[in-house]
């Protein structure tokens, strides 16, 4: 059965459900460090870049898929096996260039038959619909 590939809506709702799963999570260790006095600082650090930074590299590699993707129907493959996550460090370079290309890498989908965008590109990932 021939795969077929994520179309922009459907992306963009993606990174509209994982900005609130990830403002939420936020929220809740904020009123989780607010139940302790004095809480250090570099916790504080730690929990944030852990939520920020790693939730979509670990989910990606993991399970394919972050939350707002499975809402979306939709998930991230390595083009050459799309039976196949990609590994963490390519989950992570994919994230950092998303993150700093921002809209720009998003919206170039559209310009190629497989609609990859830039970051998809850097680490020969795909995204494929779920059945």
């Amino acid at each position: 059965m021939k795969k077929k590939y994520a179309i922009l809506p459907n992306r963009i709702k993606a990174v509209v459900v994982d900005g609130i799963i990830i403002i939420a999570a936020m929220y809740a260790v904020t009123e989780i460090f607010a139940l302790f006095d004095n809480v250090p600082n570099i916790f504080r650090i730690i929990a944030f870049t852990f939520i920020f930074i790693l939730y979509d590299p670990i989910m990606t590699s993991a399970y394919g898929t972050t939350v707002g993707h499975s809402f979306s129907k939709i998930a991230v493959k390595r083009e050459d096996d799309h039976n196949k996550n990609l590994p963490f460090f390519k989950a992570l370079i994919r994230f950092f260039i998303k993150f700093s290309l921002g809209w720009i890498s998003l919206l170039t989908v559209t310009a190629n038959e497989k609609r990859k965008a830039i970051h998809d590109f850097a680490v020969d990932s795909i995204v494929i619909e779920e059945a």
